[in-house]
């Protein structure tokens, strides 16, 4: 660990995760685990919500709802 408090992971560990350029961390029971961020493209996302049915209109209306009733 260094002063800045950033690890290094053994090449052996990465290599066995594939590639990855982001890990989301977590603690659970006292342990820190790291998970493999995959970044979708932005193609992949506009197939997925358009298979939901969800368009531009929903997108504004959900983020001005929820501007409106915040946490």
């Amino acid at each position: 660990m260094t002063s800045k408090n950033q690890l290094t992971l053994p090449k052996s560990v990465v290599n066995s995760v594939g590639k990855t350029d982001y890990f989301e961390v977590d603690v659970e029971n006292g342990r820190i685990v790291l998970t493999p961020v995959r970044i979708q493209h932005a193609d992949a996302v506009r197939a997925k919500l358009e298979a939901l049915g969800i368009d531009a209109q929903d997108v504004v209306d959900a983020i001005d709802w929820a501007r409106k009733n915040p946490v």
